[in-house]
């Protein structure tokens, strides 16, 4: 990475472009909400929507096209069929959604017999899971509230280590980061499930440890470089630090890569959600947190700052 050598005190004008950067950041946005208003919500999973899960095992490999294909024969196009397990298994997750003419029980379990046993005659109904709407609910507010309690604790240790500019920079690019993921479940019309969840929890974490890397550089400097103005800091921090942020995100999504190419439908929209976030969480943190501390640093000056350039 030898282009990243640069003589002390030189660094790259990355805030030149914070209009630019704030136009994508915009577009983005604006076209996940405009996508889940034209959905009419998030494509939620029987996590957040209730229904019921149901693991069966067959003799030989299933195919889900043929499977689904079945389903629809009996009017239930709406079902989720995805593979469940090691491949040598040869299991599936069957999903239904609440009110499914299949029924709950035994008659489920009749029902799926007579639907699938003529082509598949030896097949084992492993686990029957039924989740009904109001803890379908119960998880949504839970999800919510455990988003909102990280972020809470992210402000209130940035505030504490640095200073309140940059806690509210953070959580502006956190929240930044986790809007953007939901916006392409949304536009790419993939489920919304407890797992994606803990995807954003962990976009987060890692969207947050680059934001604190370049935070602490940018405190240092300001002690190192007393007549750069505050725009030339943030700019020579993020410079300083690209190497870094370039090896340990280019690592990280090589690993979830191949997850979200060899994994399996299982931890697919898991893949899918880290992929995205990694990808936003390393630009959010060289353009938006940067950009809003900036913003912040001009509108509320602390005492000793050298004036941003406009």
């Amino acid at each position: 990475m030898q282009f990243l050598n640069f003589k002390e005190g030189q660094f790259i004008d990355f805030l030149s472009y914070k209009r630019l950067a704030a136009v994508i950041s915009g577009l983005l946005i604006l076209a996940g909400v405009a996508s889940i208003v034209a959905h009419k919500g998030l494509k939620y999973g029987i996590d957040f929507k209730g229904g019921t899960n149901v693991q069966i095992q067959f003799s030989t490999a299933p195919d889900l096209d043929q499977l689904r294909q079945l389903f629809a024969e009996k009017d239930m196009e709406n079902v989720v069929l995805q593979t469940f397990g090691d491949p040598v298994d040869k299991e599936i997750l069957l999903g239904l959604p609440t009110g499914s003419p299949l029924g709950t029980g035994e008659k489920l379990t009749s029902e799926l017999r007579k639907i699938l046993l003529p082509q598949h005659p030896k097949l084992e109904i492993r686990r029957i899971e039924t989740i009904g709407p109001k803890v379908g609910d119960e998880l949504k507010l839970s999800a919510v509230q455990a988003i909102l309690i990280a972020l809470g604790l992210v402000l209130l240790y940035i505030t504490i280590r640095f200073q309140w500019r940059q806690g509210v920079s953070a959580i502006v690019a956190l929240v930044h980061d986790v809007l953007v993921v939901i916006g392409m479940f949304s536009i790419f019309d993939k489920e919304f499930s407890l797992t994606v969840v803990a995807a954003l929890l962990t976009v987060v974490g890692y969207s947050l440890n680059d934001t604190i890397v370049v935070f602490d550089r940018i405190r240092e400097n300001q002690g190192k470089y007393r007549k750069k103005t505050f725009d030339e800091t943030i700019n020579l921090s993020i410079t300083e630090t690209l190497s870094r942020t370039l090896i340990t995100s280019g690592t990280t999504l090589l690993v979830v890569l191949t997850l979200f190419l060899l994994g399996g439908e299982i931890i697919h929209d898991f893949a899918f959600a880290l992929l995205v976030g990694v990808l936003i969480g390393t630009y959010s943190s060289i353009y938006v947190a940067s950009t809003v501390a900036v913003f912040l640093t001009k509108l509320v000056p602390p005492a000793g700052t050298v004036p941003a350039s406009s």
